[in-house]
């Protein structure tokens, strides 16, 4: 967290955009005037505000809502089931833990840690590193072979060190960890955390034990979305609480700072106020969109969809995105669908190289052109 005039900005991983606070309880004029903005009514005459009302703003949901033991977690239980045998019979091996970002790795470690060691241990017997800290060959020489080498005196047991995000070391120090791990493996386990398995060398893979955390399922995110939102009582529609789902993509930490951040701009969570805030087309626009392409000449269809990309500030890659899955929705020859899809693949390919996005857009608009015509003709 940092600080910047009058606002605090906070920013998580997997968000692609700062979100602004008001400073708590503080006493500049722009301070004042953006919290009674927030907070939809003016400050109390002593000067205070309401702050307690918006406590889950200024703590962030994701860290106030983390599990904190295994038995809240929501989900893998095979994997917890078998870590929770593994630590009963005090037979903890080297841990590699992979997967999508927020579906639950780092929260699932830091309960084991808390199981392990109570709040005054936790500090001597826990070393935790992220991307943050520098991933080079010196943090291995350093602070872990240091960490790692010595034991405590009044503390039985191992000690347990966590590198989140481990795919960001270099190979250098991946192949220095290695060595670190033989050596040390009766005094201290390792727990490696990664979003790309490809990018951790086979030695250190071939030394821990593996476990892949795939994307949560729609039925295990809305029970703990609708736990933070009674919580929390946000006013989230029936669709806003769909759309939050379908935008995060399995994705725990995403939904929640998705849902902090609609209610912050809006006051209410509903499909539209979730696709503004994040910048997806809604699903009435990608419906229009088809309809220009399939059902009027080039120079119109081309010209609507620029007018309305200008207008709601929407990107072609998010465009795409959306219409793929409608494509396959509508009743196309298989042949016809083919085609498209292929003309598609490469319009997305051309765009991730860079290239003009108004240029890429008559493309897509020939594409459907082109497939109305074969249809057409086949009928």
């Amino acid at each position: 967290m940092g600080f910047t005039g009058d606002f605090f900005i906070t920013s998580t991983r997997s968000v692609n955009f700062p979100i602004l606070f008001p400073p708590q309880c503080g006493n500049s004029k722009r301070g004042r005037h953006l919290e009674e903005r927030a907070l939809g009514k003016p400050r109390s005459k002593h000067g205070f505000s309401s702050c307690e009302n918006l406590h889950f703003i200024f703590i962030g949901r994701v860290e106030k809502y983390r599990p904190q033991t295994l038995g809240d977690l929501i989900s893998h239980e095979d994997i917890l089931n078998t870590i929770q045998k593994f630590i009963s019979e005090d037979r903890l091996p080297h841990l590699l833990l992979y997967g999508p970002p927020g579906t639950g790795k780092t929260s699932t470690i830091l309960a084991c840690a808390k199981q392990l060691y109570t709040g005054r241990e936790f500090s001597s017997m826990v070393l935790e590193l992220n991307a943050s800290d520098d991933r080079g060959i010196d943090i291995v020489r350093g602070p872990i072979l240091n960490f790692s080498s010595t034991r405590t005196i009044f503390k039985r047991g191992f000690k347990l060190v966590i590198l989140d995000e481990a795919d960001a070391m270099t190979q250098d120090a991946q192949n220095a960890l290695r060595r670190v791990i033989e050596k040390f493996t009766e005094n201290t386990r390792f727990c490696l955390i990664c979003n790309y398995l490809s990018k951790i060398i086979p030695a250190l893979q071939s030394r821990c034990t593996r476990f892949r955390f795939g994307p949560l399922t729609p039925e295990l995110m809305v029970p703990r979305l609708k736990h933070v939102i009674e919580k929390e009582n946000v006013d989230v529609s029936d669709d806003g609480m769909k759309a939050l789902v379908t935008l995060s993509n399995g994705d725990m930490r995403r939904s929640l700072n998705i849902l902090q951040s609609t209610y912050m701009a809006f006051g209410q969570v509903t499909e539209e106020t979730v696709y503004t805030c994040t910048g997806q087309p809604l699903k009435s626009d990608i419906a229009n969109i088809l309809d220009w392409m399939l059902n009027l000449d080039f120079s119109s269809a081309y010209r609507n969809i620029m007018e309305l990309k200008t207008l709601k500030g929407l990107a072609l890659q998010d465009i795409l995105t959306e219409i793929h899955l409608f494509v396959h929705r509508v009743d196309f020859p298989t042949s016809v669908r083919i085609q498209l899809l292929i003309k598609m693949a490469d319009v997305e390919h051309r765009l991730a190289t860079g290239t003009n996005e108004k240029i890429q857009l008559g493309s897509l608009v020939a594409a459907f052109q082109v497939t109305r015509d074969l249809i057409v003709a086949e009928a």
